[in-house]
């Protein structure tokens, strides 16, 4: 099975084909181009849009060389909401199954308070309870009457949806799910140790900054801040006074620039075709205050937070903007009292080319192909309502087999059957011939009959 996975940024769009086979998932196609006809996570041109994801979609085939089976396309945390459910079922044979967990996900949906003009994206249960039995990791094959769920429903505005799909389809693509950009992120960077004592994942990118919080099972908590790298961008373009393009390419090689202390840098003025000369210093103290401001911002939501004292995981920053010099000294001095650190993506999980792991700013798709290919949390509802399990596709593979081994077996007895038939036929035909043959001999024609009457007179 190939899966494509589509990260529709802002600022870029990002497409990864992936192959997953028996050995494993690898990354076999890649491909970027900058993305238009989309601000603050949000579409406002449709054909621009969609020429992005055809172009990038284009060059990850053509790399590949092979074509998707599904497709799973990112949506951005600037337009989805988040509300909290509980579902209650009885169980009449006192036995959980797939069938009874489908049953409790689905009335928390059912009864979920959602508001008008919104659809569901994800609906993530974080905590079973059977009878009077609370915290219960996975209910299947467990006995009771009662199985309750609390559930974390990811929902997002309806026009904004039927944007995406429609976005997706004029490049002649078909999605087969949604999947919100940070929780992509999650499964592609953080660690079983910190999804179990819980962790914040911030996928810092162009235009905004993805929050999640993974505890235990599931996702309890997201959000978005529309700040992103391309803030710093406008702000070096403003106080330098030089073009967005010239802007973009100084904060790109700041890393660069950081290496060589006290040199001045020429750049070009808006408008003119004349150059001047600004230090280092000067451009660090804007990226720096820029930096800062965000990561501060991003503290503060946290702190408000009233999950945050239980996460014990610490903080995991991802996405392009953690590759600007000095972040990785700054994060710390800001989250107080929470380890910080800046990741790309778990190489246990999938393989493929190393400068495509180690680049945090494809973390999302990667994760988008990881979710199409099975890791996602135990149990949820997708965007298509559908539940979705651990040891699905190992389940689906199983079944399989068992449906065809019998109809193999079947068809190996039909045809040993007609074959015994077959020859007992044809050994009845040849007797019949035999027996046909005996009695034509020994049976007197008509004439030979009328002969002898008439040699018996003389």
């Amino acid at each position: 099975m190939n899966i494509l996975g589509i990260d529709l940024g802002s600022t870029q769009t990002c497409a990864i084909i992936a192959q997953k086979d028996e050995d494993g998932l690898k990354i076999i196609g890649f491909a970027k181009t900058k993305t238009s006809g989309v601000k603050k996570g949000a579409i406002t041109n449709i054909e621009l849009a969609s020429k992005s994801i055809e172009e990038a979609v284009s060059s990850a085939e053509m790399m590949s060389g092979v074509h998707y089976d599904k497709v799973v396309v990112s949506i951005s945390g600037a337009y989805t909401k988040s509300v909290d459910s509980v579902g209650v079922v009885n169980i009449p044979n006192h036995e959980i199954g797939i069938k009874e967990i489908h049953r409790a996900v689905s009335t928390a949906k059912h009864t979920a308070n959602l508001p008008s003009g919104y659809e569901i994206i994800h609906v993530l249960p974080y905590n079973f309870k059977v009878n009077d039995l609370e915290h219960i990791d996975d209910p299947l094959g467990m006995s009771g009457n009662r199985l309750e769920v609390s559930t974390h429903i990811v929902i997002s505005q309806e026009s904004h949806i039927k944007n995406l799909k429609k976005a997706v389809e004029l490049a002649d693509l078909r999605v087969d799910n949604i999947v919100l950009s940070g929780y992509a992120s999650s499964i592609a960077c953080l660690d079983d140790s910190e999804k179990e004592l819980g962790a914040v994942l911030i996928d810092m990118g162009g235009a905004i900054c993805d929050i999640v919080m993974h505890m235990g099972n599931s996702i309890r908590y997201n959000d978005c801040l529309q700040i992103g790298s391309i803030n710093i961008t406008q702000d070096l373009s403003m106080a330098l006074h030089t073009p967005l393009k010239e802007a973009e390419k100084i904060k790109l090689n700041y890393a660069a620039f950081s290496m060589q202390p006290n040199t001045l840098i020429q750049i070009p003025n808006i408008g003119d075709e004349k150059f001047d000369e600004v230090s280092l210093d000067a451009i660090s103290n804007i990226i720096y205050a820029r930096a800062e401001e965000t990561l501060m911002i991003l503290a503060k939501i946290l702190s408000d937070n009233r999950y945050t004292n239980s996460v014990g995981g610490g903080v995991v920053l991802t996405g392009g903007m953690t590759k600007l010099a000095g972040l990785d000294e700054l994060a710390p001095t800001i989250f107080d009292n929470k380890s910080v650190r800046l990741a790309s993506t778990r190489k246990d999980l999938i393989n493929g080319f190393n400068e495509i792991f180690n680049d945090p700013e494809n973390t999302c798709a990667i994760g988008l192909c990881l979710y199409g290919a099975g890791h996602f949390t135990p149990y949820e509802l997708d965007s298509n309502e559908k539940l979705r399990y651990k040891g699905e596709i190992e389940n689906f593979n199983r079944q399989i087999k068992q449906d065809f081994t019998p109809q193999k077996e079947e068809e190996e007895i039909q045809s040993e059957i007609f074959n015994e038939d077959l020859q007992e036929n044809d050994a009845i035909s040849i007797q019949e011939q035999l027996n046909f043959k005996e009695r034509k001999e020994k049976k007197p024609s008509v004439f030979s009959n009328i002969w002898h009457k008439i040699m018996n007179q003389f």
